[in-house]
């Protein structure tokens, strides 16, 4: 199967290690980090969301407007707007990117960030409410003649959009988390599902979860799996360890001057959703996994969302990417601390290797389903002969 890369598309240059130089939203910066994306193999990139951030829809459309390949991930609360307006938006938008739209529906893992927008809501009652959303979403998208809606959440009547995507039936659905309530939403909803970067052991057992989920929801398919790192790269090994532990010390520099190293986010705030526990529990578990894995990025953030590192050369990351590529997952989320110089350095070092292997892999997968669909029919012809 193809395998795809997700990068960021930063509004700003503020990371985990620096505080940020420029405006919430600079033009020039945001053109500068998409086109060092599509510049170098990247398929797509996250326009993320915060409650007191920019507002990602006009900051992907600003980007599909400018550059013509780049495919565009746009995160989305269902707090914020009600679904038929919404369905409205991402339809527009497809429209003005060309059919290069997904919609990452975030049901929202911290209570104060979620109230910060007037949404009281518990955990679970958001999960059960982003998935009414969806469904309603999809419905406005596909549906040419008037319907109604009554709801947990939400009520209307004689709806229909005059504008609909370019994409046929419709644009993705992207949907992450790592508790019941999100398999149950996301197995049922998603076409795309996201996890952060686990071990691999543990990354199994995710998506088995969520194709548990799928099935249970009664669907036929699965989502596709996608998994999120923080690559820290260099030409030998020593050094990418070297540039590693300066990545962990300037992040515990800037927690321990209390400075807010995610938006909405304060510095010393545990966390409140399954993934960011799950990661912290990990960290505190071991430093080192796998091949590649190293927790303290993520120990320094206290999980604060996608943290957990990849460390080595570009041949060691790519191989340990791979590896997860063979469970699995066919989506790789990559997001440097140095955005542009890192999105740069990834496409050019990393990204070709992995694609390399998955053809190779994919060749030999193909070569030999050719041979046993070649065995079965020669056994075929074999036994019809012998019964003649």
């Amino acid at each position: 199967m193809p395998v795809e890369f997700l990068g960021i598309a930063a509004t700003a240059d503020g990371t985990e290690t620096s505080a940020r130089t420029t405006a919430a939203f600079d033009r020039e910066y945001t053109l500068r980090l998409a086109r060092a994306h599509e510049d170098h193999g990247w398929d797509r990139v996250l326009f993320a969301y915060g409650s007191g951030a920019p507002d990602p829809a006009p900051a992907a459309a600003f980007i599909a407007s400018r550059l013509d390949s780049l495919q565009l991930l746009l995160a989305h609360r269902p707090n914020v707007s009600y679904p038929t307006f919404a369905a409205k938006t991402f339809a527009t938008l497809d429209r003005i990117s060309e059919g290069r739209l997904t919609v990452h529906f975030i049901t929202g893992g911290s209570d104060h960030e979620q109230q910060r927008e007037g949404d009281f809501l518990t955990k679970d009652e958001r999960y059960a409410r982003t998935r009414e959303y969806i469904g309603i979403v999809k419905k406005a998208w596909t549906s040419r003649e008037p319907f109604d809606h009554e709801g947990a959440h939400y009520r209307f009547n004689d709806f229909v959009s005059d504008v609909f995507p370019v994409q046929e039936p419709r644009p993705g659905v992207s949907f992450g988390g790592s508790s019941e309530a999100a398999y149950a939403a996301g197995g049922a909803e998603a076409d795309v599902y996201c996890l952060w970067g686990e071990p691999l052991a543990r990354t199994a057992e995710q998506i088995g979860r969520v194709k548990e989920a799928a099935r249970a929801a009664g669907r036929s398919d699965v989502p596709r799996i996608q998994v999120a790192f923080r690559p820290i790269i260099a030409p030998t090994e020593e050094l990418a360890w070297e540039k590693a532990h300066r990545t962990v010390e300037a992040i515990r520099a800037r927690r321990e001057g209390g400075e807010p190293l995610r938006r909405g986010r304060p510095a010393d705030a545990r966390p409140e959703n399954t993934g960011s526990q799950r990661l912290v529990e990990i960290a505190e578990a071991g430093e080192r996994y796998d091949r590649a894995l190293w927790t303290p990025t993520a120990a320094a953030t206290g999980g604060a969302g996608n943290s957990n590192a990849l460390v080595g050369t570009p041949e060691t990351v790519a191989q340990a990417l791979l590896d997860y590529y063979d469970l699995g997952v066919d989506i790789l989320s990559a997001r440097g601390y140095h955005l542009v110089d890192d999105a740069i350095d990834f496409g050019r070092h990393v990204i070709p290797i992995v694609r390399e292997e998955v053809a190779k892999r994919d060749a030999a997968r193909a070569a030999a389903e050719a041979d046993r669909s070649a065995r079965a029919e020669r056994d075929r012809h074999q036994l019809i002969a012998v019964q003649a």
